[in-house]
């Protein structure tokens, strides 16, 4: 049977209008930008990097310039009647990073000088926020129609000085000053919209602009930037049989792997799931599973952060937490689970209405990986490269069921391994044994309750389920003894898998496993 023609997938392509004048795949999310137009005059939307906030900006300005021949067949065609052209200002911040406030201040002059050359202005005024009030004046006399504002990532300057006690202040007062506009200007506008990763307070970055209607976390536009398990599976559904055939997969068994992979992300509860829009487009045009997203650039100020609050790998998992302590923001956080949430690296897994609390995790594969292997340096030093060999071989053996040899093979690679801060605390060969345990894509947890006590780290594969217990200093047999003494496995009598009990001893002079006892 012949092969369907499929439309060029518009990977890197941010620009609505090129994505369809070249006739590539667009997934209509224009029913969003119908609902969103008619509920505020003014809208914020946060949601991770590489998630489709740029299209989404670049869709509201075609819309708003009236080009309704771009909208041919999409849902925003057969209700808008009026296709009325307004001015549109489209400020992207994308470009605004690692700057002073110098830099920063002549880059925001920059990109209202795109503008004031086309609406008259030629002797501008000195400051930026004169400047952007002038020029939305300016636009609105001319045309007699009020101004569209749109800003792209509207937080960028400010994300990687965000643990910087010092430069914080002073770039948020710039940004301040350049927002201030949209407040004083209101009746010469006629929709603005923000998009960023990030939530700063609205007192701290747009002043006294209280009319900011933040559609985040509302269930009506969950689905506004990435991709539902709906329009992969009915919009994007030769793509995902192209895929399936390419890898000899059923399409069944194609949608679970890229569920696994991609998927997982919730902005609100209940929420349809929703996939990384970037990292699904790459793997249907490369008819592979590959992390896309993470080594795309995984962010320095993250790591910092990690740092400064002293977030141990395991703890970026199963957190339960309030809506106003991770949808808060970020320049007041005193935990980094706004940051993460935020960021893409924890999403909303489920929600108890009686508590109100939230559960957040990793939301798949992809980010799993990718996080464990930006935190293994800390761990391992410079022997990062190595180890991922390494850890590439343990996962062979574990798939092969042969744990000793995994074990010691781990044995052999922690005795190349630099001396690393903490290497003499049984916490710091917990958490390092989690991160390889965790890039070998398997479901690892530490701390696990039980009634006598506290399993170490409970691995579980689709064969069997391992309880380990670790000791530092002592021996391997001791640490096998308590496993038993306090009966953990009875706390997993009904999970139906074989239970293994692994007893591990590390030895702090060495700094590597010195025995183990698998039973």
């Amino acid at each position: 049977m012949e092969k369907k023609s499929l439309k060029r997938l518009p990977v890197g392509i941010q620009t609505f209008e090129k994505i369809i004048e070249d006739d590539c795949l667009y997934v209509d999310k224009t029913e969003y930008i119908w609902k969103m137009t008619h509920l505020s005059s003014h809208v914020f939307l946060n949601r991770p990097r590489r998630f489709g906030k740029s299209l989404l900006i670049s869709t509201l300005k075609a819309y708003f310039e009236g080009r309704r021949e771009l909208f041919k067949g999409l849902y925003i065609d057969s209700v808008e009647k009026e296709w009325t052209a307004y001015p549109v200002l489209r400020i992207s911040m994308a470009s605004g990073k690692h700057m002073d406030k110098d830099r920063l201040e002549r880059y925001l002059g920059n990109r209202l000088a795109e503008y004031e050359e086309q609406y008259g202005i030629t002797s501008p005024a000195t400051d930026c926020n004169d400047r952007f009030t002038a020029l939305i004046r300016a636009a609105y006399m001319q045309t007699g129609r009020k101004v569209v504002v749109l800003i792209d990532e509207y937080d960028a300057p400010l994300l990687d000085v965000v643990h910087e006690e010092t430069s914080l202040p002073v770039l948020r007062n710039v940004m301040r000053n350049f927002y201030s506009p949209l407040k004083a200007s209101d009746p010469y506008l006629k929709f603005v919209f923000l998009t960023g990763i990030t939530k700063f307070s609205q007192l701290s970055i747009f002043s006294e602009l209280n009319n900011l209607k933040n559609i985040s976390m509302l269930n009506d536009y969950a689905a506004v930037c990435g991709i539902s398990e709906e329009e992969m599976l009915t919009q994007m559904d030769d793509y995902i049989a192209d895929f399936a055939d390419s890898r000899g997969q059923t399409h069944d068994e194609a949608v679970r792997s890229l569920k696994s992979q991609y998927d997982g992300y919730h902005f609100t509860w209940p929420s349809p799931d929703i996939f990384n829009p970037f990292s699904l487009l790459n793997a249907f045009q490369d008819r592979m599973l590959d992390s896309y997203w993470f080594s795309s650039g995984t962010p320095t100020y993250l790591i910092e952060m990690l740092r400064k609050f002293h977030v141990l790998p395991s703890d970026i998992s199963c957190m339960e937490a309030l809506a106003s302590s991770f949808d808060a923001p970020t320049e007041k956080m005193s935990s980094l689970t706004p940051l993460l949430y935020q960021s893409g690296y924890v999403t909303i897994k489920d929600y108890d209405p009686m508590s109100r609390l939230y559960t957040l995790d990793i939301p798949n594969g992809e980010i799993r990986i990718g996080l464990m292997e930006s935190l293994l340096p800390s761990y391992v030093a410079a022997c990062w490269e190595s180890g991922m060999t390494t850890i590439a071989k343990m996962y062979r053996m574990l798939h092969n069921d042969d744990l000793d040899g995994m074990l010691r093979l781990l044995q052999a690679y922690l005795l190349t391994v630099p001396y690393c801060d903490n290497a003499t605390s049984e916490g710091h060969y917990q958490q390092m044994l989690y991160i390889i345990l965790s890039l070998m894509g398997r479901y690892v947890d530490v701390e696990v309750h039980t009634p006598t006590g506290r399993v170490d780290m409970v691995m579980r594969t689709s064969r069997s389920l391992y309880l380990f217990e670790l000791k530092l200093g002592s021996n391997a047999v001791s640490a096998a003894r308590q496993i038993d003494l306090k009966d953990y496995a009875s706390r997993f009598a009904l999970c139906g898998l074989p239970i293994v009990k692994v007893g591990i001893s590390f030895d702090p002079v060495r700094r590597t496993i010195s025995d183990w006892v698998i039973g």
